[in-house]
């Protein structure tokens, strides 16, 4: 059952039904209750999309975290988000070397609402990714998406095609940082002769589907084709649980779920991906050519929710967010995020970044730009 029925509701005018997943996590000091996996709606936030499609986005603030933490050690390597709308948090996965998870009080909803910050931002609570009685953790991680069901964080750790460094999909216990499970990619994405995952290039991002019959999916994707897969195919996994499974002790199968189709120069990558209950896909992507030069986009794709097509999809709509005013800089965390002063839904973007003094940690509130006539018509 859930407990405190009444603030899930009041979050799910907000968040939409993940809501309960979120009220549900025992690690941040709020336990509310527990949320049979099994029964948790997986829907996600109802978000508006520019309109028309060319208005873009509006980077609506930007913020520099801390990049030490309460101790001095140096803080940052931010590569998945997750915002909480009460009480105001942001929860963030670290993919340096030992993994960890921190929450902060970031006043969003008061930036949303045109509000400055009032005095600096105070460092995070953390809490170290750790082996467990049942698993242990390789010497290095390196996290770098994540999907929270109830009291379990799941991770996608990217790997350097070694057997010290595998890809894998890791749960662990939400409350302690424990890992309870640690699960190999299929076959044809570790690393064999000419094919797999590059190194450093994937798994990048993990997102929440809607799952039949209430059961949960999460859909994987790679940042970069794999070795075997033409210059511009990104494959994707789907993992869930089929009837006879219990989400809670047993784990996931995976089965390949189709391809994405990125833009045609060279070096492009998915950073991370969010499921729209629209039946869509919204990607990060992420361009890097030396010395300095960052390119991030928004690409919209449709989601499967049968079997997927044998030809990679194609994007709806792109939005350059750098010509949108996005700070460059290496974008590699998006989640939905609260509202703006004017009722539209946000996104929220963070950057990682990689212990550099050259790079910041950020991040920044965006909101979809609408003409009146769509106001309107909606």
């Amino acid at each position: 059952m859930i407990a405190n029925a009444g603030l899930v509701k009041l979050l799910a005018s907000v968040f939409g039904p993940l809501a309960a997943v979120l009220t549900a996590l025992p690690f941040w000091g709020f336990p509310l209750g527990a949320l049979p996996v099994a029964a948790q709606p997986m829907a996600a936030q109802q978000l508006s999309l520019p309109c028309p499609s060319s208005a873009g986005w509006q980077v609506v603030r930007q913020i520099e975290l801390p990049r030490v933490n309460r101790g001095g050690r140096a803080l940052g390597g931010f590569s998945a988000a997750i915002y909480k709308p009460k009480p105001d948090q942001l929860w963030l996965l670290s993919d340096l070397p030992q993994g960890s998870l921190s929450s902060r009080d970031l006043a969003l909803a008061g930036l949303a609402k045109g509000k400055e910050l009032a005095r600096p931002l105070p460092p995070p609570r953390e809490l170290p990714l750790r082996s467990g009685a049942s698993a242990a953790l390789p010497a290095a991680i390196d996290a770098e998406a994540m999907v929270l069901l109830g009291d379990q964080l799941w991770v996608a750790s990217e790997g350097r095609r070694s057997a010290e460094r595998p890809p894998q999909l890791l749960k662990f216990a939400a409350s302690s940082g424990e890992l309870l499970q640690a699960i190999a990619l299929p076959a044809a994405w570790q690393a064999a002769n000419n094919s797999g995952l590059a190194s450093n290039g994937g798994p990048e991002s993990l997102t929440l589907l809607p799952g039949r019959h209430g059961r949960p999916q999460m859909l994987m994707a790679a940042e970069h084709p794999l070795l075997q897969d033409p210059a511009r195919q990104l494959r994707l996994l789907l993992w869930s649980w089929p009837k006879g499974l219990d989400p809670r002790r047993d784990p996931p199968q995976a089965r390949e779920w189709g391809s994405l189709l990125l833009p045609p120069e060279p070096n492009w990558g998915l950073t991370d991906l969010l499921a729209l209950p629209s039946n869509q896909l919204l990607a990060l992507l992420r361009r890097y050519e030396a010395p300095d030069r960052w390119q991030i986009r928004l690409a919209l794709y449709p989601l499967f929710t049968a079997a997927p097509a044998a030809r990679p999809v194609r994007p709806l709509a792109q939005w350059d967010l750098i010509a949108s005013g996005l700070a460059p800089d290496n974008w590699e965390g998006l989640s939905f995020g609260p509202r703006i002063a004017d009722g539209r839904p946000s996104l929220l973007l963070v950057s990682d970044d990689n212990l550099s003094p050259l790079q910041a940690n950020r991040v920044a509130l965006l909101a979809p730009r609408q003409t009146n006539s769509c106001s309107r018509s909606r």
